[in-house]
C-alpha cells in the first residue's frame, strides 16, 4: 500500500490492519456483518484511549517539567541566597576574625609594649638604684680614700715635721758644738800669736797702708768739691733769675689765693652748713630707724590685739551659744514649771473633789440604818473604816492632816496590822522566805526574753499582798538574800543574770506600784452597805478616771522602801559589772598602747628600702580586744539584759579605754611615734567595724568616747606637720584637746619611720607660752583624763528605756511546785491582787 493513494485499498489494508475477516468492500461503502462493528467500535475506543493516553502523558510530561524547571528555578535561587548568606556569614565571620586578629595584634603589641616600657623602666629603676648604690658606694669608698689620704697626709706631714724638727735641734746642736770647737782653736792661736811681736809689726805695716789710702782718698774729695762749688755757683745765678720770675708769679699767686681763700672760706661755710645738715639728716635717720622699730613693736603690739581679739571675740560667741542654750533651756524648765503648776492644780481639784465626795459618803454611811444581820466581823469591820476613814469616834488627824500622799503612808491605825501578824501563821512567813530564797538562789533561766525569778517573785509579792502591808520583813530578806548572793565565789559570773532580774522587778514595781495609801485599807472583802463603801473607797481610780482592770496597787512604806532598795541593788551590781570588765580589759589595754618590736622594724626597714611596702602591722592584740567584747555582748544577750544597760555598759568600757589609752600615750614617750600611731590607729579601725557590726541598739555613743584617742592618733600619723599652724591643730585636728596635751604629744612626738620633723618651733613656742599661762590660773596642772566612777542612769530613765514585762505567761518551775503557798501559780495564768 505504500504509494497507492486508492481509498478502497487504503480501507481494505485499515481493515486487515484491523484484523477484520468478515466484510465486503462496496464501491462507495464497506458492509460488515453482525459484530463487527463493536470490534470496530471497540479497536476505536482503544486507539482513542492510546491516543488519549498520549496526550495526558505529554501534557503531564508538559506541566511536570514546568514544574520541575519552577522547582529548579527556585531551588537554584534559593541555594544562590543561602550560598549567598553563608559567603555573607562567613565573610562577616572572616572580617570579624581578621579585625579581632588585628585588635588582638594591636593590644597584645600595646600590652607587650607596656610590659616592654615597666620592664624598661623597672629596669632603669634597678639601674639607677643599682647605679646609685654603686656610685654611693663607690664615692664613699672616694670619700673614704681620700680621708686616709688626709689622714696620712698629714699623720706623714707631722711625723716628718718631728723628725725635721728633731734633725734641726740636732744640727743646729752639732754647728754649735762644731763651732764650739773651732772658736776655742781659733782662740788658743790668737792667744799664741799675741804673743809673738812679728805679728805686732805685721799689724803696724798693714795700718799704715791704710792710712795712705785714706789720704788719696781726702785729695780727691776735695778737688771734687771744689768743681763742685764752682758749679754750684753758676747755678745760684741761674736760680736767682728764676726766683725774680717765680717772685712775680708768687705775687700774681697770692693774690689769686687770697681771692680763692676767700672762695675757700665761703666753701667752707658750705661745707660747715652742709656737714650740719648732714648731721641734722643722720640723726633724723636715726629718729626714722627708732619710729621704724616702735612701728614694728606697735605692728605687734597690734597683731598681739587683733589675736586676742579674735580669741575674745571667739569667746563672746561661744558664751553668747551658751547664754542662748541656757535660757533656751530656762524657757523648757518655765514650760516644764507651768505644765507641772497646771498638773498640780488639776490634782488639788481632783483632791477637793475627792474630797467632797468622801465627806457625802461618810453622810451616807452615818445615815444609813444598821442592819440586824450583820455579824461580828462586819462590825468590827466597820469599826475598823470607821477608825480609817475619820468618824466620829475616830481621830481624823492622821489622814486629812495634809493632802500630800507622804503623810498618809505612816498613817494607818496599828489594831489592823497586829491583827492581821496574828492571823498569818509564823510557818506561812518562814515557807514564803524558803521560796523566794529558792528563787534568789537558784538559776531559774528565761522564758520568751523574760526573766522567771523576778516574775515569779513579783507573783508571789503581789498575792501576798506584801506590797499593801504597813509591816513586813520579806522585804528585808529579798535584799538580803540577793546581796548574799552577789557576795558569793560566783558571784561574778552571775552579775549579767542579777542585772536583768532586778532591772525587770524594778520595771515591774515601777510601772505597777502606786505610792497612794490615802483610800487604800488592807481589809478583806466585807457584805453590805459597809463592804460596799469599802469597796468604793479601795480603788479611788474611779474617781480620777482611771479604769479598774490596770494592774495597779497601792503601795505603802516598805514596798517604797523596798524599791529603793532594789534601785541602789541594781545600780551595785551595774557597777561591779563595770568595774570587773575594766580590770579584765586593763591587761589588753596595756599591750595594745605600744606596737610590738617585730612591727617597729619591719616599718623601719621599709622606711629604709625603695619600692618595697610595710608590712601590715600584726593586730592580735587588738583582736583579742575585740574577741573580748564579742564575748561579753554574747554573755548580755544570753541573760537578757536590756539594750539600755548594755548601751550605758559598752559606752562606760569605750570610755575607760580611751581614758587609758590616751593616758598611757601622753605618758610613755615610746608611744608617740609615726609607726605607734599606725597601729593604735589600725586597732581603733577595728573597734569602729565592731560597733557598726553591733549598731547603735548595744553601742550607742561608744564611738564619739574615744574622741581623745583618736584625734591623738590622727595627730601622730598626719603628714607635713611643720606647716600646721596653732589654729589648724586646735580646731581641725584636735578640737577636743587641750592645749597642754597638745604640747605633751608635740614635745613627745618623734618619727622613727620617715625620719621627718614635727611641728614648727614657732608652734611649739606659742604653745608653751600659752602652757605658762594657763599654769598661772589652774587649779590642777594635770593633763591627764579621769575615770568617769559614777552611775550613768537614774530611776526616771529606766522606767522609760526598759519596755514593759508581760509577766503572766510565766510559768511556775517543777523545782517549786511542791510547795503549798505557790499553787495558785499553778491554777490561775493572770492573778491579781485580791480585792
Amino acid at each position: 500500500m505504500i504509494g497507492s493513494y486508492d481509498e478502497k485499498m487504503m480501507t481494505k489494508g485499515i481493515l486487515e490492519k484491523m484484523k477484520l475477516e468478515n466484510f465486503q468492500l462496496g464501491k462507495t461503502k464497506v458492509f460488515l456483518r453482525a459484530g463487527q462493528i463493536a470490534i470496530l467500535d471497540m479497536r476505536r475506543a482503544e486507539i482513542l484511549d492510546n491516543a488519549a493516553r498520549h496526550i495526558q502523558g505529554r501534557f503531564r510530561t508538559f506541566i511536570t517539567r514546568k514544574e520541575f524547571v519552577k522547582t529548579r528555578e527556585a531551588s537554584i535561587s534559593i541555594q544562590a541566597y543561602c550560598r549567598g548568606c553563608l559567603a555573607r556569614k562567613m565573610f562577616a565571620n572572616r572580617r570579624e576574625t581578621a579585625a579581632a586578629v588585628i585588635v588582638q595584634k594591636y593590644v597584645r603589641r600595646w600590652l607587650l609594649r607596656r610590659a616592654h616600657l615597666q620592664a624598661c623602666l623597672a629596669a632603669l629603676l634597678i639601674q639607677s638604684y643599682i647605679r646609685g648604690f654603686i656610685a654611693r658606694r663607690y664615692f664613699s669608698v672616694i670619700r673614704e680614700h681620700k680621708a686616709a689620704t688626709v689622714i696620712q697626709s698629714t699623720w706623714r706631714r707631722r711625723k716628718f715635721v718631728i723628725l725635721f724638727q728633731n734633725y734641726r735641734q740636732a744640727t743646729v746642736a752639732i754647728q754649735c758644738s762644731w763651732r764650739q770647737k773651732l772658736a776655742r782653736k781659733e782662740l788658743r792661736k790668737l792667744k799664741m800669736a799675741a804673743n809673738e811681736a812679728g805679728a805686732l809689726r805685721e799689724a803696724k805695716n798693714k795700718l799704715e797702708k791704710k792710712m795712705d789710702d785714706l789720704a788719696l782718698r781726702l785729695t780727691l774729695e776735695r778737688r771734687l768739691r771744689a768743681s763742685s762749688e764752682e758749679s754750684k755757683s753758676v747755678e745760684i745765678l741761674k736760680r736767682d733769675k728764676i726766683i725774680e720770675s717765680l717772685s712775680a708769679e708768687c705775687a700774681a699767686a697770692k693774690s689769686a689765693a687770697q681771692n680763692e681763700h676767700a672762695k675757700k672760706l665761703l666753701l667752707q661755710k658750705q661745707l660747715d652748713d652742709s656737714l650740719r645738715e648732714i648731721t641734722m639728716l643722720q640723726s633724723k635717720k636715726i629718729m626714722s630707724a627708732e619710729a621704724a622699730e616702735e612701728n614694728s613693736n606697735l605692728k605687734n603690739l597690734v597683731e598681739s590685739l587683733s589675736t586676742k581679739n579674735s580669741i575674745l571675740e571667739n569667746e563672746l560667741i561661744v558664751t553668747r551659744k551658751s547664754s542662748d542654750d541656757t535660757m533656751e533651756k530656762l524657757k523648757e524648765v518655765e514650760g516644764k514649771c507651768n505644765h507641772l503648776q497646771q498638773n498640780l492644780d488639776k490634782l488639788q481639784e481632783k483632791l477637793t473633789n475627792l474630797e467632797n465626795e468622801n465627806h457625802v459618803l461618810r453622810q451616807k454611811a452615818f445615815n444609813m440604818p444598821t442592819m440586824n444581820n450583820l455579824s461580828v466581823a462586819p462590825k468590827t469591820l466597820s469599826e475598823k473604816f470607821s477608825a480609817s476613814i475619820g468618824l466620829p469616834n475616830s481621830e481624823p488627824k492622821h489622814i486629812y492632816e495634809s493632802p500630800t500622799p507622804t503623810k498618809y503612808l505612816a498613817s494607818l491605825p496599828q489594831t489592823l496590822s497586829t491583827s492581821r501578824r496574828s492571823r498569818l501563821p509564823v510557818e506561812r512567813h518562814e515557807q514564803n522566805h524558803e521560796i523566794l530564797l529558792r528563787c534568789i538562789k537558784e538559776n531559774l533561766g528565761y522564758k520568751d526574753g523574760k526573766p522567771v525569778a523576778a516574775c515569779i517573785i513579783y507573783k508571789c509579792l503581789l498575792h501576798w499582798r506584801a506590797f499593801e502591808s504597813e509591816r513586813t520583813a520579806i522585804f528585808d530578806h529579798v535584799i538580803e538574800a540577793i546581796n548574799d548572793v552577789l557576795k558569793g565565789n560566783e558571784a561574778d559570773g552571775r552579775l549579767p543574770y542579777w542585772l536583768s532580774n532586778t532591772s525587770a522587778l524594778l520595771c515591774l514595781l515601777q510601772r505597777n506600784l502606786r505610792s497612794n495609801g490615802l483610800f487604800t485599807t488592807p481589809s478583806r472583802r466585807s457584805g453590805g452597805a459597809l463592804g460596799k463603801i469599802a469597796q468604793t473607797l479601795r480603788s479611788p481610780s474611779k474617781f480620777i478616771g482611771r479604769s479598774d482592770t490596770l494592774p495597779h496597787v497601792d503601795a505603802r512604806y516598805p514596798a517604797i522602801l523596798f524599791k529603793q532598795q532594789l534601785t541602789a541593788c541594781v545600780e551595785k551590781i551595774f557597777g561591779q559589772l563595770r568595774d570587773n570588765l575594766k580590770k579584765e580589759i586593763s591587761p589588753l589595754l596595756n599591750v595594745c598602747i605600744q606596737a610590738p618590736k617585730s612591727t617597729r622594724g619591719q616599718s623601719g626597714k621599709a622606711s629604709k628600702s625603695s619600692g618595697v611596702g610595710a608590712h601590715p602591722a600584726s593586730n592580735s592584740n587588738w583582736d583579742n580586744i575585740v574577741n573580748f567584747l564579742d564575748l561579753l555582748m554574747d554573755t548580755l544577750r544570753e541573760n537578757y539584759v536590756p539594750s539600755f544597760f548594755i548601751r550605758k555598759l559598752i559606752t562606760q568600757l569605750f570610755s575607760f579605754i580611751n581614758i587609758q589609752l590616751f593616758n598611757s600615750l601622753l605618758l610613755r614617750r615610746e608611744c608617740c611615734t609615726f609607726s605607734n600611731g599606725e597601729y593604735v590607729k589600725a586597732g581603733l579601725s577595728l573597734l569602729e567595724k565592731w560597733i557598726t557590726d553591733v549598731t547603735d541598739e548595744f553601742a550607742g555613743t561608744s564611738w564619739h568616747e574615744l574622741n581623745y584617742i583618736r584625734q591623738a592618733v590622727g595627730f601622730l600619723v598626719i603628714h607635713q606637720k611643720r606647716k600646721k599652724t596653732l589654729e589648724e591643730i586646735k580646731q581641725d585636728l584636735c578640737p577636743s584637746l587641750s592645749v597642754r596635751q597638745i604640747y605633751r604629744i608635740c614635745s613627745m612626738y618623734w618619727d622613727d619611720k620617715y625620719g621627718t620633723q614635727g611641728i614648727s618651733t614657732e608652734v611649739v613656742a606659742a604653745m608653751r607660752e600659752m602652757v605658762n599661762k594657763d599654769t598661772q590660773n589652774l587649779v590642777s596642772n594635770s593633763f591627764l583624763l579621769d575615770d568617769d566612777l559614777s552611775i550613768p542612769f537614774s530611776t526616771e530613765d529606766l522606767s522609760m528605756a526598759i519596755p514593759s514585762i508581760d509577766y503572766a505567761d510565766v510559768d511556775l518551775p517543777e523545782s517549786l511546785q511542791h510547795y503549798t503557798s505557790v499553787q495558785f501559780l499553778l491554777r490561775q495564768q493572770d492573778p491579781q491582787p485580791a480585792q
